[in-house]
């Protein structure tokens, strides 16, 4: 069963559109939508597993130059 995570970027003012555009090529990312608000991008994510998917988002996603912040939720089966 696949992992799916929800993530909201918060990025540095006038950074928005590079997070986007990097933020698009790493391998884990689904689908991207810019927002208003609190938050400035909503990622979604997936993966083979819970453990790829904390990978992706901790070493590829929170390292991108620009993030401010993310908030991220993790989909659950019950």
């Amino acid at each position: 069963m696949m992992a799916v995570g929800f993530i909201l970027i918060t990025t540095e003012p006038g950074y928005e559109i590079k997070v986007r555009e990097e933020v698009s090529n790493i391998k884990c990312v689904k689908g991207q939508w810019i927002v208003f608000g609190n938050h400035d991008l909503f990622v979604k994510v997936e993966a083979e597993d819970e453990s790829e998917l904390t990978k992706c988002i901790v070493q590829e996603i929170r390292s991108v130059k620009g993030i401010y912040e993310t908030r991220t939720l993790i989909g659950a089966e019950i």
